[in-house]
């Protein structure tokens, strides 16, 4: 029997003057995959095909499990996607360059974790959506760099870049966030 293969395209407005406001918030959260006992899912029609970017259900973490927070520069960190591969192969590559301001014994003890593991991170936009920077089909690359100034008047940080392929932008969320100081409801 032959699968029936409907259109899954939507016409995409905009109303003129709706502000549509760019960044994302001071603060970020991460796991490691590891620590992830159950994914959410996205919408997927008969075909396997995804129908919505926005994750059903909340991420499980395992026992004593928590997500951890990286306060960031919002003036100097951004998220962007960009279109990999071949038809009909293609997905997309998140990136997300946070930049937090300390260079001490913390900031650089991050890099130790951050860059030899397979992260997902956590990202709030201005709008107050979350959005999720790795997915539990292809590994995260994390890397961190630290730059501690030039001169009187430069500069220190410590940038944490992320490259993680998905089968959309930076797939919202609307679940459970368990952090060390509370949960979040993400909505």
């Amino acid at each position: 029997m032959a699968k029936t293969c409907t259109s899954l395209q939507k016409s995409l407005g905009w109303c003129q003057g709706t502000p549509e406001l760019p960044g994302v918030r001071r603060r970020i959260y991460y796991t490691s995959k590891g620590d992830i006992a159950q994914w959410p899912t996205l919408p997927r029609d008969e075909n396997g095909r995804v129908t919505a970017a926005t994750y059903t259900g909340s991420f499980t973490l395992k026992a004593d499990a928590k997500w951890k927070y990286i306060d960031i520069l919002p003036e100097k960190s951004q998220l962007t996607s960009e279109a990999q591969g071949e038809l009909p192969s293609q997905t997309q590559l998140n990136k997300l360059t946070a930049v937090h301001p300390g260079v001490g014994a913390e900031a650089s003890a991050a890099s130790a974790y951050l860059n030899n593991n397979d992260n997902v991170f956590l990202v709030e936009d201005m709008k107050g959506k979350y959005r999720v920077v790795g997915s539990e089909a292809w590994t995260t690359k994390t890397t961190v760099a630290q730059d501690l100034g030039q001169g009187a008047t430069g500069t220190t940080s410590t940038t944490i870049a992320v490259e993680a392929t998905d089968e959309c932008p930076a797939p919202f969320y609307e679940g459970t966030i368990t952090t060390e100081e509370g949960d979040i409801e993400a909505a």
